[in-house]
């Protein structure tokens, strides 16, 4: 005989307690919700959940002690995050000391990060060295500058890119730096014309020569295999 609370199984044969009720010895009896919370409904698990504000102790919903400089986080409210210009340290929001040149930041581990053209030193900004010809970057790594373009980094310095007759700058941070026009090649630090044999053409690149079909290089021209 099904007990009372009880209904039909969806699936199957048989019985399950209604929702608020759970199994006991053959019998349906109330979920006991504690104060400051609220009945799930589940099947599973407690069948209950602390309310906004509240966190689960034993099998109680005790309040969250908000530190001063903190707000609840999360849909549930069971944890709290201290406001913007503050950290967390034993449990407590302490004010973050920002530095000059300096700026708050929840994405560092120190809570602030320094002003464009600055460097962390420490718990200061300290003010990086950019030599002529170069730009301050953003990055907390490397020389914290880099150089203009049609300028190569040489030592603390940004050393003009020397671009031959015939020749243009390329973006390439390796290398010469250039490249040499359509119909030239290089050869030392010059951009040379191609001289094309008979029966050849450019290639691809343009810096040097192919021959002809059914021609075939030999001794430096085109010739018939």
């Amino acid at each position: 005989q099904p007990p009372e609370n009880d209904h039909p199984r969806r699936y199957g044969s048989g019985w399950e307690c209604d929702p608020g009720y759970r199994e006991s010895d053959g019998s349906c009896r109330p979920v006991l919700v504690p104060e400051n919370a609220y009945s799930t409904n589940d099947t599973y698990g407690r069948g209950w959940k602390c309310s906004y504000g509240f966190q689960q102790v034993g099998g109680k919903c005790t309040p969250i002690m908000i530190p001063a400089n903190a707000y609840l986080v999360s849909a549930s409210g069971s944890s709290w995050k201290c406001n913007r210009g503050y950290r967390t340290v034993n449990q407590t929001c302490v004010a973050i000391s920002v530095p000059a040149n300096g700026y708050p930041s929840d994405s560092f581990g120190s809570g602030w990060v320094c002003d464009r053209g600055y460097r962390v030193n420490g718990d200061t900004c300290t003010a990086i060295t950019v030599p002529a010809n170069a730009l301050p970057t953003n990055s907390a790594h490397g020389t914290g500058w880099e150089c203009r373009r049609g300028y190569r980094q040489f030592g603390a310095t940004c050393a003009e890119i020397a671009v031959p007759k015939n020749g243009y700058l390329t973006d390439s941070s390796y290398g010469s730096g250039w490249e040499c026009d359509r119909g030239f090649k290089a050869s030392g630090g010059a951009c040379v014309e191609i001289s094309v044999p008979v029966n050849a053409h450019l290639d691809y690149s343009g810096n040097d020569w192919d021959c002809n079909r059914p021609y075939k290089k030999q001794q430096g021209e085109c010739k018939l295999p």
